[in-house]
C-alpha cells in the first residue's frame, strides 16, 4: 500500500511515497473541497458547483457537469495510486446517494490521520492541550510545524471551506497560547517570546495577546535580569554572559580555578587570598570548613600522578606537591559539584603565573570532567585569569573568548557536555569587556568547522578568529505564514 500525504496547511500539495505529485489546478481545487467535505460524501452537481464556481445548474448540461467531475476524479485517482495497486478507488470512493428523489453519485475522500496534515494537526494539538507541560511543549511545537499557510488557500472565502478554514484557525491560536504557557510552566522563556511576538505582530490590534507578550517580557527580565547575553550554538546549548557572583549560581554547577598545588590556606592572605574565587570557595559552599574542603580536595588528587614534590627549604610555606596543569577534580556539594580546575603555577615565591597555552590547556582539560561527572546540569565559570593568577598576555575579552572557544569546540566532540554554559563576571570586570566580540563570534563561528582559531595564540596572545556562521533557536514550532 503506498504512502500518502495529502498536505492542505498552507498551498494544497499531495505526496505519494514520499514523492510530489503534480496536480492540475482543476483537480487541486477537487481535492480541497473534499477535504473541506470532512470524509462525508459530495454529491456531483455539488462538486461541479463548487469545484468549477458555476453558479445555477442547468438541466440540460447535467451530463456534461457529471464527465467534467469524473475526469478529473480519475486524474485524482491516477495520482493516488501511480503503481495501480487500488489506493485510489480505496481513497476516493464512490457511492450513491439514496435520500434524494432520485439515486445520485457521489465521491468521498477517506484518509487516515496520518495521511491528512490538518487531521494530524487538529490530533496533536487535541492531545497537547490534556498533556502535562513537557509533553505539550513537544506536541503543540510538532502541530504548528506542520502549518506552511492559510488552511485551504485554494479554496478562498468558498462557503464550504468557511467552517473548517475558521476550526483550524482557532485551534492554532489556541495551540500557540497554550505553547506558551507550557514553555514557561519549563522555565523557557526564552522559548515562549518569539512564539507571543509572532502572534503580537499578526495580531497587532488584539489586547490580550499584548497583555501576555508584555506579561512575558515582565517575567523574562525578572528571571534574567542579571543576564547580559544568551545564544543558543549548536552542539554546545546556551551559551550565556551574567553579571554577578559566581557563588549566587544556585542551579549550576560551579567551575573555581586553583594553582597546581591545589592550596586552599587563606590566613593573613600569604598563600590564597581570601577575596580570591578560591577563598571564598570555603566560607560560600564549605562554611569555613577548610578541612572539608581540603580532605574532598586530597581524595580526588589521588586519581592523578604529581608532577614533582617540592623541598620545604625551596617552599616553606603552602603544599609542595605539584600536580600537571588542567588537573580537574569533581567535588560533590549540595547535590552538583564543584569542579576545581588547576591553571596556573604557584611559584616558590607565592606568586601565581599561568600562560595563554597553559590556561587553555587547562580549559581543554576541564570539560571533559564536566561531561563525565556534571550530571548534565548547567555549569557556571568566572572569567578565570582576570584575577590574581592574571594572564597578563590576554585582556578580559580574550579571556572570555577563549572560554567559549574552548567549550564549543569540546562540544562538537561531545555535544552532551552541559545544557548552558554561564560566564559569570564582575560588575568591575564589565567595562572592560567587550560583549560584542563574543557576538560576533557566536554568530559567525561555524558549529562544523573544526579548524575554529583560538583566542589565545602563544606568546602574546592574540584575538579570536571568528569564522563560519552560528545558530539560532526556533521560534513557534517552525510556522510560517499567517492566518
Amino acid at each position: 500500500m503506498a504512502r500518502i500525504r495529502v498536505s492542505v496547511l498552507g498551498p494544497a500539495g499531495l505526496e505519494v511515497d514520499g514523492v510530489p505529485v503534480r496536480l492540475t489546478p482543476l483537480t487541486t481545487r477537487l481535492l480541497v473541497r473534499l477535504v473541506a467535505a470532512e470524509g462525508e460524501p459530495v454529491p456531483v452537481r455539488r462538486l461541479h458547483r463548487d469545484v468549477w464556481a458555476v453558479a445555477g445548474e442547468r438541466p440540460h448540461r447535467t451530463g456534461r457537469h457529471r464527465n467534467d467531475v469524473q475526469k478529473r476524479v480519475l486524474e485524482l485517482r491516477r495520482a493516488l495510486d501511480p503503481a495501480q495497486n487500488g489506493d485510489g478507488a480505496r481513497v476516493l470512493r464512490t457511492e450513491q446517494l439514496l435520500a434524494t428523489p432520485a439515486p445520485e453519485t457521489a465521491y468521498r475522500l477517506v484518509l487516515a490521520p496520518e495521511e491528512l496534515d490538518c487531521s494530524e494537526f487538529t490530533h496533536l494539538v487535541h492531545s497537547g492541550l490534556l498533556a502535562p507541560p513537557a509533553a505539550a511543549a513537544d506536541r503543540l511545537a510538532a502541530a504548528l510545524d506542520l502549518v506552511r499557510g492559510r488552511p485551504l488557500a485554494e479554496a478562498g472565502d468558498e462557503e464550504f471551506a468557511l467552517p473548517l478554514i475558521r476550526r483550524l484557525t482557532a485551534l492554532r491560536e489556541t495551540a500557540r497560547r497554550q505553547l506558551i504557557r507550557s514553555r514557561m510552566d519549563l522555565g523557557r522563556h526564552d522559548l515562549a517570546l518569539p512564539v507571543a511576538e509572532r502572534m503580537a505582530m499578526e495580531r497587532p490590534d488584539d489586547r490580550d495577546v499584548a497583555e501576555l507578550l508584555g506579561s512575558l517580557r515582565a517575567r523574562l527580565r525578572e528571571r534574567h535580569g542579571q543576564e547580559l547575553l544568551r545564544q543558543p550554538f549548536p552542539g554546545a546549548g546556551d551559551l550565556v554572559v551574567v553579571r554577578g557572583d559566581l557563588f549566587d549560581q544556585e542551579d549550576a554547577n560551579l567551575v573555581v580555578g586553583f594553582t597546581d598545588t591545589f592550596d586552599t590556606a587563606t590566613e593573613r592572605d600569604l598563600v590564597i587570598s581570601r577575596e580570591s574565587v578560591q577563598g571564598q570557595l570555603v566560607e560560600r559552599l564549605f562554611g569555613g570548613e577548610r578541612k572539608l574542603l581540603d580532605d574532598r580536595l586530597q581524595a580526588g588528587l589521588k586519581a592523578f600522578t604529581p608532577l614533582r614534590t617540592e623541598r620545604p627549604q625551596d617552599k616553606p610555606r603552602g603544599r609542595r606537591v605539584r600536580y600537571p596543569l588542567g588537573t580537574t577534580v569533581s567535588l560533590p556539594v549540595d547535590g552538583r559539584r564543584v569542579f576545581a580546575v588547576a591553571y596556573s603555577r604557584l611559584g616558590n615565591d607565592l606568586v601565581a603565573r599561568s600562560a595563554p597555552a597553559e590556561l587553555r590547556a587547562g580549559l581543554d582539560a576541564l570539560w571533559p570532567a564536566v561531561a563525565r561527572y556534571g550530571m548534565y546540569k548547567p555549569v557556571a565559570i568566572p572569567l578565570i585569569g582576570s584575577g590574581l593568577a592574571r594572564v597578563v598576555e590576554l585582556d578580559r575579552t580574550q579571556l572570555l573568548l577563549m572560554i567559549v572557544e574552548s567549550f564549543t569546540a569540546h562540544c562538537r566532540r561531545e555535544p552532551a557536555t552541559a545544557p548552558e554554559l554561564r560566564i559569570v563576571i564582575r560588575p568591575a570586570d564589565l567595562e572592560r569587556t567587550d560583549l560584542s566580540a563574543l557576538g560576533t563570534f557566536l554568530r559567525t563561528s561555524r558549529h562544523d568547522d573544526p579548524g575554529v582559531g583560538t583566542a589565545s595564540g602563544t606568546g602574546g596572545g592574540t584575538g579570536a578568529a571568528a569564522v563560519g556562521t552560528g545558530g539560532a533557536g526556533r521560534g513557534d514550532g517552525g510556522a510560517q505564514g499567517r492566518w
